[in-house]
Formats: C-alpha cells, sequence, structure tokens
C-alpha cells in the first residue's frame, strides 16, 4: 500500500520539484520504504512505497515499454496473475513481478475499461505523455482513497488531502455544507469534502482530464438476483468463496498478520487466513472493561493455534492520541472506534506489514441490529399507513420523549427513516445547532440518500438499507477510518469481505437467509459455526 500526489504543471519548472516534494514529504507514513517522481512541463507526479509485492522492482512512477504512459498506484490487484497470463498471450511483455504493471499493460489493450478486469482494492492515476491525457480510477468499494481539486488552472491529486497544503495555488477554505451534513451523518457524506472544491471520486468510478475537460463515470454496481440458490447452496458458495478471497488477499512478499476482537467478523478472517500473528487492543477506563475483548481474542488464538498479541490502552494514552489521529484522518469523523483502530494499527505495524480486517461483512451479509426493524411487526403496523403517517406528522410537533420516535417512525417510509447507521441530529436540531444561514439551509439528509434509493427502488426494505450502507456509511465512515488509521502507522490493510466476487454472492441471498427479527448475518453465521467457529 502506498500514497501518491499530483498536479498538472502550471506554476513553472523552477518551483515545481520542490513543491511536489513537499507534497510528497507530507504522506510519508503512507510509504516510508522509497519514493519517485515524474515531471515534465505538463504534470508533476510523486509517489511514496510500503513495499509489499515484488519489493526490488516494483517501484513507482512505473513506465510501459516505450515510456509513453507513466503510473502511480496505491492498492493491490488480487487477480493480477491471471490478468499477467491474459495480457501476455496477447502479446504484452512485463519487465516486473509486480500488479502494478498489469495495470499498465491492461490499459493499453481494454483503455478505460481496464477497472472491469480488476479484483482488488486500488486508486490509480495513468498519464498518457502523448496526448496529455489523464485517467484515474477507485475500486469498487471505496477501500482506497482519491482526492482532486481544480484550483486556478491547476488540477491536483493524491491519496490525502493534507498533501494539497503545500501546493501554492491551493485555497484552504471550509466547506459549510459538509459541516450541516457532518452533524446528521457524523462523517462528510458527499462527494465535496470539508475542504471546499475538494472532491472524493465516489467508488466505482473512474476520471479522465484531458483539455481541461473533466468527466466522471461510474463502471459498476451490485446487481441483486436472490432466486437463484437455496439456502444450503448459499452456505457452500459463500464458503468457497471466502476460503478464495481470503487465499487471494494473502498474497505478499512480506508476512501477513490479522486482527482479533471479540466479533464473527475479524475471527473468520483470522481462521481462513491461517496467519502466525493476530492483534488486539482493549481499555483501562470503565467503559473500556465492559468492552475489552482481550480475553476473547486471547482464548480464541490459542483455540486455532495463533498468537495473540494484545495491548491495554490508558485513558491518558487514549486522550493525547486525538490530534495526531484527527491530522491523519484529514476530515472531522465522530466514530470513537477510529482510536482503537489507530492502537491496534501502530500495535500490528510492530511486527507485520500487512494485516487482515473484517470490515464489509455486516454491510454485505446484514450484520446490523436496525436492519431488523422492518422486519419486527406490532400490532400498531398492521393499521392502514395512512393513519400511521398522520399520526407520525402530529408527534414531530411534541416533546422528544420515550415512546415518540417509536410512532413517527412507524408512519414514515424507509426511505423518510433511514439515512445509515449513524442519525446524530435531525434537519431541525442541526439548524438551530448552525450560525451560519448557509449552513443551516443544507439541504435535508434524505435528500443525499435519494439517489441510492433510486437505484434500488424494486427491492425490499433491508436491501435497500443495506446498499444505502454500502454506498455511504462504509465508505464515509468504516473505509476511511481504516485507510487512514492503517496508513498513518505505515501499515497495510485488507478486508476479504469487501471483495467484487464476495459480493456477487452476497447479492444473492434472499432477505430470509440474511435477517430475521431474531437474527442478524444468519447465512455468514451458518459458514462460521460449520467451521466450528461459534457456539
Amino acid at each position: 500500500m502506498c500514497g501518491f500526489v499530483g498536479f498538472t504543471n502550471t506554476i513553472g519548472a523552477i518551483n515545481c520539484e520542490s513543491i511536489l516534494d513537499k507534497m510528497m514529504n507530507r504522506i510519508i507514513h503512507r510509504g516510508p520504504d522509497s519514493s519517485g517522481k515524474f515531471l515534465n512541463k505538463d504534470i508533476a507526479i510523486g509517489f511514496r512505497r510500503l513495499s509489499i509485492i515484488d519489493i526490488s522492482e516494483g517501484n513507482q512512477p512505473m513506465f510501459n515499454e516505450n515510456n509513453s504512459l507513466v503510473l502511480v498506484f496505491n492498492g493491490e490487484i488480487y487477480n493480477y496473475k491471471y490478468l499477467r497470463a491474459e495480457l501476455s498471450s496477447c502479446g504484452h511483455i512485463f519487465k516486473t513481478d509486480s500488479d502494478s504493471e498489469t495495470l499498465l499493460h491492461g490499459y493499453e489493450q481494454w483503455k478505460e475499461h481496464l477497472v472491469d478486469h480488476l479484483r482488488g482494492m486500488y486508486s490509480f492515476v495513468i498519464y498518457d505523455i502523448e496526448n496529455k491525457s489523464l485517467y484515474a480510477a477507485r475500486d469498487i468499494f471505496g477501500i482506497k482513497p482519491f482526492y482532486y481539486t481544480e484550483m486556478e488552472d491547476s488540477f491536483i491529486f493524491g491519496s490525502e488531502i493534507k498533501a494539497f497544503l503545500e501546493h501554492p495555488k491551493f485555497k484552504k477554505e471550509l466547506n459549510e455544507e459538509a459541516l450541516g451534513h457532518y452533524l446528521s451523518f457524523q462523517y462528510s457524506p458527499c462527494e465535496e469534502t470539508f475542504f471546499k472544491n475538494v472532491y472524493k471520486l465516489p467508488p466505482a468510478h473512474y476520471l479522465i482530464l484531458k483539455e481541461r475537460k473533466l468527466t466522471k463515470v461510474c463502471y459498476w454496481k451490485p446487481n441483486f438476483d436472490s432466486t437463484q440458490y437455496d439456502a444450503d447452496s448459499h452456505s457452500i458458495l459463500i464458503e468457497n468463496v471466502m476460503q478464495e478471497s481470503v487465499k487471494a488477499h494473502k498474497i505478499a512478499d512480506v508476512e501477513v498478520g490479522s486482527y482479533l476482537s471479540g466479533g464473527i467478523d475479524s475471527s473468520y478472517i483470522a481462521k481462513l487466513a491461517n496467519v502466525k500473528k493476530t492483534f488486539t487492543v482493549g481499555f483501562d477506563t470503565p467503559y473500556g472493561i465492559k468492552y475489552n475483548e482481550i480475553g476473547y481474542a486471547k482464548e480464541f488464538a490459542k483455540a486455532i493455534g495463533v498468537e495473540n498479541i494484545s495491548k491495554t490502552i490508558t485513558s491518558e494514552e487514549f486522550w493525547n492520541s486525538l490530534p495526531k489521529i484527527q491530522y491523519h484522518m484529514d476530515e472531522p469523523l465522530a466514530d470513537p472506534s477510529a482510536v482503537a483502530l489507530y492502537f491496534v494499527s501502530r500495535l500490528a505495524s510492530e511486527s507485520v506489514k500487512v494485516v487482515m480486517s473484517g470490515e464489509g461483512a455486516d454491510e454485505l451479509f446484514g450484520g446490523y441490529r436496525i436492519y431488523q426493524e422492518p422486519l419486527t411487526l406490532t400490532i400498531y403496523d398492521k393499521l392502514p399507513f395512512p393513519f400511521r403517517r398522520t399520526v407520525s406528522a402530529i408527534c414531530n410537533f411534541l416533546p422528544k420523549k420515550r415512546g415518540i420516535n417509536y410512532f413517527i417512525r412507524r408512519g414514515q417510509t424507509i426511505e423518510e427513516r433511514y439515512i445509515g447507521n449513524a442519525n446524530i441530529f435531525s434537519y431541525k436540531e442541526r439548524r438551530k445547532l448552525l450560525k451560519s444561514p448557509y449552513a443551516k439551509n443544507v439541504c435535508k439528509p434524505q435528500v443525499v440518500c435519494s439517489k441510492y434509493y433510486a437505484d434500488v427502488k424494486n427491492e425490499d426494505t433491508v436491501t435497500k438499507m443495506q446498499y444505502l450502507d454500502v454506498n455511504m456509511w462504509l465508505v464515509g465512515d468504516i473505509l476511511l477510518k481504516a485507510d487512514k488509521m492503517s496508513m498513518a502507522n505505515s501499515l497495510e490493510l485488507r478486508v476479504p469481505f469487501l471483495d467484487r466476487k464476495v459480493m456477487e454472492i452476497a447479492a444473492q441471498i434472499p432477505t430470509k437467509n440474511k435477517v430475521t427479527p431474531y437474527a442478524t448475518k444468519i447465512a455468514l453465521r451458518t459458514v462460521a459455526k460449520k467451521s466450528y467457529l461459534m457456539k
């Protein structure tokens, strides 16, 4: 895993290299092993490398055979050996054993459709030196970040926003719209970030920049079809695809470890990966004691025959870490689990360069308890919806007491009441909190969610909730902190649940095999039990 920065060169050759160096130094934590850069009169591109695959030959920026294309790439392509064989049969000649070179030859072969062939986590840029065009892409889940901005006549891009601060044409300005949404979602849910005019390339998108014209394209969406297989078949399919995914995610020329908490997700990954070392942290506060999972992790690690390395975080360490954590995050994120993730990443980085983790299982397989809400019917739910809707509207004007929220929610559609796992301040509440007229008038959170609900308008309610979380909560909260906290410690984090083939299987599972009023993540738990992971 690595990091890159770059900009179209409109600042003159004299200052260009020194500015690029400063930008690269801002993200040195993403790649402390080596660096590289490419500059000409049109563009400047810099790279920081954390060596994982083909350690001796996989340096970047990387060029094709005639030096007409230059690549910088952050992530891993797990099917690169298969693609390499296919491209070799088409006549492409490889000089290294790296997955990076596969992207270059893949672009020569398939142009912008390269992303249709990829299985992995990635953000990358390929610059065509001859026609002065830039092609950039981000993986289907948004595991790896890609930020960009157009300031005056410069197009600036990179793995982290903090690198942009070194560019002389970058204007550091608060985006008040992001502040308004943050109070509802606890993260920045839109393409524009907390920095005005700085954008995130959405997951499953690529962009093309040519002659100062920017084009963005969505290249992938999940296809839901739950009619193909029965429950027994789902278990077999999940077991097979997860074993295959974990095997692919273990590919590395360095040691791979695994996070281990008290949940099924990380336990299942640790068991399948068969790593030598697992890592766990806990807290010494009264709150932390209640949720400290070190005891379970050590017991489970012993049961599967692997080492567990753990650390208890003191209150002093917790509070002292917050400024550094926020620096690495780039944007506000009101998720306290980022602190635990920072410390477990720091712990793991002392022993390994790569770790596996269980992110994504809840979103793909129906693990959140909130998904049970639409299935938990009461006598009140049998009343006509127009009546419940009227009651809901009346309750909106009443003081918020226990029980009132129930009547409000039961008189709303899922599109009206569900904006994701975090729903902090209501539209009314945040308008009272904000002083800026612009921030006050930011659209309701339901408007932000509407485009995703439109994609799955014919699906059942639980599937709608999952789809929204995959596109918003997962990328805006879960994967943001996973990338930033691991990279803050120069550690590569891999997430086998978030794999294209795993998603294809998950999209075929009927809701009844994922969630009921009494259980969540049913199909995955069935597979875990088969592996003797749960009692």
